[in-house]
This record gives structure tokens, C-alpha cells and sequence, in this order.
């Protein structure tokens, strides 16, 4: 990490494990963030062993994040519920759809006490965007948060994202999971996804299985490479918006890439579905 230890946090707000890793910390720390922890960065330390670019997982996964808002904000979407939104960072969803269109609604959904003691305080100021407590990977909870349904309307539009978060769903069952999200969701609306992927081809597929161990048996605790087929059965009937399911990376990109992606960056896709 470029930021020395002095520069993370000495002591964690109420409620927070600062002896357990936290997904959301996790993501933090890849990002050169200064909220997490040392049992956060051992995670990133353990995985560094065996891709010393893991850092570029988040980063391309951050990047399809602030592309994906914009598109949909200017296709006319003002109203988005993002699940497991993760701690606050430059460029988060309500900053890039609000300046798109600032009537944009936006709902941020967690569990992890991190997320929701630092979004409070980020968006009391903010009465177009809300958080609310809630497990994502129960969606009948969060569908029926009254946050959600009181700042959401389920009768128009709206963009829903799982951005780095199902592979952190160590189930068998995550598109059953998805298709109860999508069967809730209006006609029109849209559903992004982002997820570690395992290409499948030996030059990047090991990669991916080092990579997986590493995350499975750290202090995080999850952190699934699946195949394509089982990433694209998340979308369910969707219409995917081209150019479909692909590396982040390749998903509208804002100029070409002027160097290889590395093997890092070949295993994470992101794509967004329309539903009819």
C-alpha cells in the first residue's frame, strides 16, 4: 500500500470488528483507502503471494462502477438501489448519477456496521440518497426495507447493482437469488453486475483458482471465481445491453487501452441486462 500505517485509522466507531476483515474494508484498502484495518490488508497481503496485482481487481471493478452510472443516468434512469455499496470512495454511485441529473435517487444498501456508520455521516447532507441496513443476499429483506420502498418506486424504472458482490455468495444458487431481485424489478429496468470470473483457459485460469484459495482462506472468507455460464445465469432473461458480458475493462471503456491488460484484469467481467 502507498499510504503508511500512520495514515489508517487507530481506533474503530462503535459497533465495528477490527478484529475480523471486512469485505467492505477489503475493497477499501485496494483502493488506497484510509478506512480499514490490518486484518483488512492481510487479506490483500495474503493474495498479493500468488497475483501481486490483486489491487487491480478493485480498481477495474470501481471503474465499470462509474462508467455503468453514467450510462444509465444519461438513458433516462433517475432512481438506483445499490446493493452492498461498500465504503464511501471518490466517484460513489450519487456522485456520478447526480451530476448526470441531480433529482437522481439513490439507495445504498449494506449490513456492515464500517459502511453504515461512515454513510450516515457521508449523506446527511444528501436528501436524495439514503443508506439502508440490510443482508443483499436475502432479498426478500431488502425488497421489503421500508427505506427502500419509501425512497425507491417500484412502479418506474430503475438500475440495480451487484457490483463485486455475489462472489462474495458462496452458494450454489446465486442466480435463484438474482431472478427474485429481477422478478420484483418494472419493466424497463436494469440490473449491473459485476464478478470475479474464472476465463476458463489454463494462462489465466490458474490464476484464478490461486487466487480463489487465497480469498477463501483469509480473514475475509469468501471470494468465488466462477465461469461465464454461471455468471451470465445471474442476468436471467435480461436483455443485455452491448456489448454484453465482458471483461470490465472492455465494458465501454473510455479510450482504448494503450497497454495489455494484465492477467489480473482478464479475471473480472461486468455487464448490464434490460428487462423487457
Amino acid at each position: 500500500m502507498s499510504q503508511s500505517s500512520a495514515a489508517y485509522p487507530s481506533s474503530a466507531p462503535v459497533g465495528v470488528d477490527t478484529t475480523r476483515a471486512s469485505i467492505a474494508r477489503v475493497y477499501d484498502a485496494a483502493l488506497n483507502g484510509k478506512d480499514n484495518y490490518e486484518v483488512d490488508r492481510e487479506v490483500l497481503a495474503q493474495v498479493r503471494t500468488v497475483a501481486p496485482q490483486v489491487n487491480d481487481l478493485a480498481w477495474a471493478n470501481r471503474d465499470f462502477l462509474i462508467r455503468a452510472c453514467r450510462f444509465l443516468a444519461k438513458s433516462g434512469i433517475d432512481q438506483f438501489l445499490d446493493l452492498g455499496s461498500g465504503l464511501p470512495t471518490a466517484e460513489n454511485t450519487h456522485q456520478v448519477v447526480q451530476r448526470v441529473n441531480p433529482q437522481s435517487r439513490v439507495v445504498y444498501v449494506d449490513n456492515d456496521p464500517s459502511v453504515l456508520v461512515h454513510g450516515q455521516a457521508l449523506l446527511a447532507s444528501n436528501s436524495r440518497t439514503k443508506i439502508a441496513e440490510a443482508d443483499i443476499f436475502r432479498p426478500l429483506d431488502v425488497l421489503g426495507n421500508a427505506t427502500i420502498r419509501n425512497d425507491i418506486d417500484f412502479s418506474r424504472p430503475l438500475a440495480m447493482f451487484q457490483i463485486g458482490t455475489l462472489h462474495h455468495y458462496l452458494g450454489d444458487d446465486a442466480a435463484a437469488l438474482m431472478q427474485t431481485y429481477i422478478d420484483a424489478l418494472p419493466s424497463g429496468s436494469f440490473v449491473a453486475i459485476a464478478h470475479f470470473f474464472d476465463p476458463q483457459i489454463p494462462e489465466y485460469s490458474e490464476l484464478a483458482a490461486k487466487m480463489e484459495e487465497k480469498f477463501i482462506h483469509s480473514p475475509m472468507g469468501s471470494g468465488r471465481f466462477r465461469a461465464r455460464d454461471e455468471i451470465q445465469a445471474m442476468f436471467g432473461d435480461l436483455e443485455m445491453v452491448e456489448p454484453g458480458l465482458v471483461r470490465c475493462d472492455d465494458w465501454w471503456p473510455d479510450g482504448p487501452h494503450l497497454t495489455p491488460l494484465n492477467a489480473v484484469r482478464n479475471c473480472i467481467v461486468g455487464g448490464i441486462g434490460r428487462k423487457r
